[in-house]
């Protein structure tokens, strides 16, 4: 067990990373009460990139002081893509748990968990598979939308279909009553609530239907210029060393009218200005802006800047990281102590579901 000063991270990085101006939106403008349970999670799939944060983590930090967050490393999702390199999957799982906390994600007070760690998930889930009509799951866009794909790709599988019914048994062990989604996101939610809606109808469960908390995030763009995504192989790591930022700003395209250094250049068109938007601050984007157009500055001199800036704000998160993955004794104490506090609750909802379904309890 540790106190909050081992996921400590400065105010100047907290409100600095706030100042992409993406702050939480509650649907029609209503804040969950206080100490209501909050569920959301990130497959551990690689290192965390710009998309993580500014999707999912930020808003988890904002949310800490007023909620009850059960937050997870969401390892079994992972192995829905990449179940070819499972050991990768598991490393993942840890690399991502040391990142959140470094980025000041307090395990005193939400619940941080590794997925497959708590193996009550799996028991919901496959109840929740019982009772759900396959045209619920084949409904969903994620999965008509990306079904070419997968059968091209070698992922078109159970587990895939089934991730949306997997992501509604995630958030109903922990009976959370909120989510914090992005609007692609709805009809995902929208399944859960059906899913939870259908089970108490059919044996006089209590389960929460969990509501959304909006989450505005910015459009990235990738280090190519496309828009962000694993999948092109263009995320922009939130940790990367100086000398691989270095490296990955200097690949990093800009707009395609500044041919040479004296031409003048549209900072709109430019990905190296969007990652200033989001790491700069705002006494610095007069200084691209004006520079670019002017051609008052080289595209070199502003991807330095933006480096020197991103450098600034990645230190002490970096540092952390590397001092909880150099202390694997005090990792595994952080990790085992999340993933025991997830499963005590989980085990109180499985009990709950297992009275009103009529099964007996299984051994705690």
């Amino acid at each position: 067990m540790t106190d909050s000063k081992n996921a400590e991270i400065s105010s100047d990085v907290s409100e600095a990373l706030s100042s992409s101006e993406q702050q939480v939106k509650i649907a029609k403008s209503e804040k969950p009460p206080k100490g209501s349970i909050i569920m959301s999670g990130m497959r551990t799939t690689g290192r965390l990139h710009i998309g993580n944060y500014f999707g999912a983590l930020k808003n988890w930090i904002e949310l800490q002081n007023d909620y009850v967050g059960y937050y997870g490393c969401m390892d079994w999702h992972a192995m829905t893509t990449s179940y070819k390199s499972a050991k990768d999957v598991t490393a993942d799982a840890r690399d991502m748990y040391a990142e959140v906390l470094a980025f000041g994600l307090d395990p005193v007070k939400n619940v941080l968990f590794i997925q497959s760690q708590v193996p009550e998930h799996l028991e919901l889930f496959s109840l929740f598979m019982m009772i759900t009509p396959m045209g619920w799951a084949e409904r969903v866009p994620t999965w008509k939308d990306a079904e070419a794909d997968a059968k091209a790709n070698d992922t078109h599988n159970i587990g895939r279909f089934t991730y949306p019914i997997l992501q509604a048994a995630d958030i109903a062990v922990y009976e959370a009553s909120h989510v914090p989604i992005g609007h692609d996101q709805i009809a995902h939610l929208e399944l859960s609530r059906e899913v939870v809606r259908r089970f108490n109808h059919l044996y006089g469960g209590k389960l929460p239907e969990p509501k959304p908390v909006f989450t505005e995030t910015p459009t990235l763009l990738g280090t190519d210029g496309r828009k962000m995504s694993k999948s092109y192989g263009n995320t922009f790591f939130l940790l990367q060393e100086e000398d691989e930022l270095t490296k990955t700003l200097r690949a990093t395209p800009t707009d395609p009218a500044r041919v040479k250094r004296t031409d003048p250049g549209e900072p709109t068109k430019c990905p190296v200005y969007a990652f200033h938007k989001l790491f700069s601050p705002a006494s610095d984007l007069p200084w691209v802006e004006n520079g670019c157009r002017t051609a008052g500055i080289g595209c070199g001199d502003c991807k330095k800047k933006l480096g020197e800036n991103i450098n600034g704000l990645m230190a002490k998160p970096r540092e952390k990281k590397k001092e909880l993955l150099q202390s694997p004794d005090t990792l595994d104490s952080i990790i085992a102590d999340g993933c025991q506090k997830a499963r005590l609750k989980a085990r109180e909802t499985l009990d709950h579901v297992r009275s009103w379904t009529g099964f007996k309890s299984g051994p705690n």
